[in-house]
Order: C-alpha cells, then structure tokens, then sequence
C-alpha cells in the first residue's frame, strides 16, 4: 500500500467493541463480516466471470444480475445460527423463514445500486433489525431496534445506529475500525442530490421548489446550491452522513413512479433510521418515513432525506399542492 507522510498505524477503535451486546450485536458484526468477500468480487471486476450478468428478475420486474443474487445467498449463509427469524430481502420475492424460534427480524438490500456493477460507481447494502414480528413486515418502520448499510467505494465503509446516534467504521484490510462516531448532520443543506432529467414529470410544487433551488443566490433562496447525483441512494446515505446535504427521489407522472420507486421496508426505513439518529429527517415528501406501513413487503415509497431544514422546506412546497 502507498505509504503518505502524514500515514500512521491505526489507533482507532474496533468495530466488534462498539457493537450492541447480544444477539442483535451479533448480527450486526456478522453482516459486517460478510462485507469484505463482496468487495473482492467486485475488486475482481470481469476477470472471473461478469457480475452484471442478468440471471432473473426480482419482485419487481427489475433484472436480477449474478451479484445480486449472489451476495443474497452470501448473506443468508452469514445469518446461519443466529436468531433471525424472518428476513425481507429484495431478492426474494417471498420472506424467507431463517430461524422458526428467532428473536429478530431482517429487512435487508443485499446489493443498493445494483444497476452500476461493473463500472466503478457506489455500490452498497442497506439492513434493518426489528423484534421478531409479524412476517409480511407490516410494521412501521418506527419499531426497527437497529439498521446499518455498507459502502463499497474507494474504501470498504460500515455505518450503524442501535439507537444511539451513528457510527461507521472502515475496513483496514482485515478488520473494520472506526472512523466516524455519533455523527450529526447540519439542518442546513448546501449540497442537494436528484435526477434532473425526472424533473419535468414532477408536481408543479416540487417543480417549483427546483427552479428556486438553482436560481441561487439570485433567486428567492438568497444562497447557491451544489448538486450532485450518484444514482445509489446508499452512495447518496454515505455522503450526506459525511458531509451533509440533501437526497430526493420523489413520486411523479410516470407510470410505475407514481408511489416512488425506492423500497419502503428495506432502503427507505433503514436510510430514514440513520438519518434520524444523525439528527436529520426523512419523509414520502410530506410523512415521516417511519410512520409508514407496509401494505406489502416490497412496497415502493417515494423519499426526500437529509438536512431536516431542507426536507422540511420540500414538505412546504408539496404540502401547497394539497
């Protein structure tokens, strides 16, 4: 590894010391532990075979590529003996059943951002934890006790909240360390991520909200704005965790957009866990994502989070319409 001038040995904390004691500690470490073997695949690229490669299609019609489907089955291995009684994933249509007398349950997205394998753009893995329940997960998102996501990027990045604030740590080659703990993010955002190119399909409010956005410092906002889209709402979790800003991929006229695109069990609820316990807020656009019930396990839902002054101002202009 280069060596810079600055570069020292690590005195960070261990991950597996600032876990939650128990079975839900252990299921946080174990899917942490499941990391690294994927992000050598990916490190691998098309040497050993394609990981893009379509093999199926999920729930909803999306293609399945030999990743997802892989790290799905990876991860179930991990759970193996561990209390979990029901997992959700988004490569399953059906909720699996792990453990009939487990204590937990998982909603999980083994592989966020799927539709970038292969060329070098965030990719990640969003989880949530809840008491054991009921096995649709028609729940709000409110009673998950822990969720976490993976970055995998130019680093090998984990970040968890057990409701005690944000910790992420990073993979050092054979063992995650701390990096970032109790993170909180400014209300304030300077930095904000959509698609432009849905803009035209959105709500005259939200259209509205846009224009004023980019017009800057000369527009009604008084202040400039950056903007940024890494098509991964993980991608999107990672940085915003880290340097702030705001994310929304909103509901618009479309057909198959109409109620959101993102997954309300298994990216929304984790995202919206994390983004709470940085201090942040996350919503449909105008209700606190963790209100929300499932009224199937793999339910879409549009989603606005981040700086809670800029998610807040979004709900203004969409609650003007109504």
């Amino acid at each position: 590894m280069l060596t810079l001038p600055n570069d020292r040995p690590s005195q960070a904390a261990y991950l597996r010391d600032c876990l939650p004691a128990g079975g839900l500690g252990e299921i946080i470490a174990a899917l942490a532990a499941a990391l690294p073997p994927i992000e050598q695949r990916l490190a691998a690229g098309r040497l050993p075979g394609d990981p893009a490669a379509p093999c199926g299609q999920n729930e909803s019609g999306d293609v399945q590529k030999a990743l997802d489907v892989g790290a799905h089955d990876h991860i179930l291995a991990a759970l193996a003996g561990l209390g979990v009684r029901h997992m959700l994933s988004e490569e399953a249509e059906e909720v699996e059943l792990l453990d009939p007398e487990g204590q937990f349950d998982l909603a999980i997205d083994p592989i966020d951002g799927s539709g970038s394998i292969g060329i070098g753009a965030p990719l990640g893995m969003l989880f949530a934890i809840y008491p054991t329940g009921p096995a649709d997960f028609r729940r709000p998102g409110s009673e998950a006790i822990a969720a976490g996501y993976a970055s995998f990027g130019h680093s090998l990045d984990f970040g968890f909240t057990a409701g005690q604030g944000v910790q992420i740590a990073t993979y050092d080659g054979s063992d995650f360390r701390m990096t970032a703990q109790n993170v909180r993010l400014s209300a304030k955002a300077s930095t904000i991520a959509y698609n432009a190119s849905n803009e035209r399909h959105w709500s005259p409010g939200l259209q509205r909200w846009a224009a004023e956005l980019r017009a800057g410092a000369d527009g009604p906002r008084g202040r400039d704005f950056n903007m940024r889209w890494l098509a991964a709402a993980v991608g999107e979790l990672h940085r915003i965790l880290l340097k702030g800003g705001a994310f929304l991929y909103p509901a618009d006229r479309r057909e198959g957009y109409r109620e959101g695109r993102l997954r309300l069990a298994y990216e929304a609820v984790p995202i919206a866990c994390l983004i709470e316990a940085a201090g942040g807020h996350a919503t449909d656009g105008t209700t606190r994502i963790l209100d929300l019930v499932p009224e199937a396990p793999h339910q879409n839902v549009p989603l606005v989070f981040g700086a809670a002054e800029e998610v807040d101002i979004i709900k203004t202009y969409l609650s003007e319409e109504t």
